[in-house]
């Protein structure tokens, strides 16, 4: 799929308040698809020093601005960021995020109208430490007839009998990508690489997960 750069000066959105949570990003202009929206800026930090900067952070609070681009690093769109941070999740989303040359941009994955609200799915990783309602903690309102109920990836399910974890693991995530909508092109297991290599202690912070945004 084609790039079209934006057009420099001319933002292709505005922040308002959003009917989905908060505040959001909101098309000032029609967006064609493939369009590179945004680059999600911010603090360039470890996975540790991320962690340490929201280890206070009250579990049940549902926002992150964190967002994975490799196993060493993560941005923190909180400190330093632009209004990248303000685009919301969806689960049918009209954007993806891509990772070019350890940079993260959000692009259109279909042509977007004025004043529609941008989203993208966050695909926040699970953690064996996560509270039990986690799902109602990051909760996701976006109201499509596919929303899975939360801005989480979907838990693995148990293999039924008469089949390998392998292949019930591969029907899964089959179904779910499809049913998310997503054109996902990671490297099988980078999310979960990126997790195990971070060696991370004490209570992890969300962030949105690399490993299934789109890379160049």
């Amino acid at each position: 799929m084609k790039t079209v750069r934006p057009v420099r000066g001319a933002p292709w959105f505005k922040v308002r308040k959003s009917p989905v949570h908060g505040l959001g990003a909101f098309a000032l202009r029609r967006i064609r698809k493939g369009t590179r929206v945004i680059e999600y800026l911010g603090d360039r930090v470890t996975h540790q020093e991320a962690d340490r900067r929201y280890e206070d952070k009250d579990e049940s609070d549902g926002h992150t601005f964190l967002f994975i681009v490799d196993s060493k690093t993560v941005i923190d769109g909180g400190a330093g960021g632009n209004d990248s941070r303000f685009i919301n999740h969806s689960c049918n989303p009209n954007c993806e995020s891509v990772i070019e040359g350890k940079r993260v941009f959000i692009e259109a994955v279909r042509t977007i109208q004025p004043g529609e609200e941008l989203s993208y799915d966050y695909q926040l990783g699970r953690d064996a430490d996560d509270p039990p309602n986690v799902d109602e903690i990051y909760a996701c309102r976006c109201g499509h007839d596919n929303c899975r109920g939360t801005m989480l990836w979907p838990p693995k399910k148990a293999a039924p009998r008469g089949q390998s974890r392998k292949q019930a693991g591969k029907r899964a995530r089959k179904a779910t990508r499809a049913e998310a909508g997503q054109r996902v092109r990671a490297k099988r297991g980078s999310a979960a690489a990126a997790k195990r290599k971070s060696a991370l202690t004490g209570k992890r912070s969300k962030r949105r997960a690399r490993g299934e945004a789109r890379r160049r």
